[in-house]
């Protein structure tokens, strides 16, 4: 992930509204723009707008089904996220606590 790609997904994910909408694709995949608004007090227009931030960082995607545009989680940028920025914060602490697991585990 190169650095706009980066910065978009931040972007996306910097709103309420937006980390919203992902929640609910999380708890269940391919809503249609009407089920996304059903959720919300905003106008469909207002949902849209989010949705194609959402588009343009890949965290969505869409699939056409007859006159229905589908949305799908795209999980995959948040991943490369903590991979880059949690994973290498956490890893010490996890390699500490597993260490002093196995320390106090050993027999005497």
């Amino acid at each position: 992930m190169d650095e706009d790609e980066l910065g978009g997904v931040f972007k996306a994910l910097a709103d309420p509204t937006r980390r919203f909408l992902l929640d609910l694709l999380f708890t269940r995949d391919g809503r249609t723009l009407t089920e996304l608004e059903s959720e919300l007090e905003m106008t469909r227009f207002g949902v849209m707008k989010h949705l194609k931030v959402l588009e343009e960082a890949n965290l969505v995607a869409t699939q056409r089904s007859g006159r229905e545009k589908l949305h799908f989680l795209n999980p995959v940028p948040i991943r490369q996220i903590h991979d880059r920025w949690i994973d290498k914060y956490t890893q010490s602490r996890v390699s500490a606590l597993l260490d002093l697991k196995n320390s106090l585990e050993r027999p005497s």
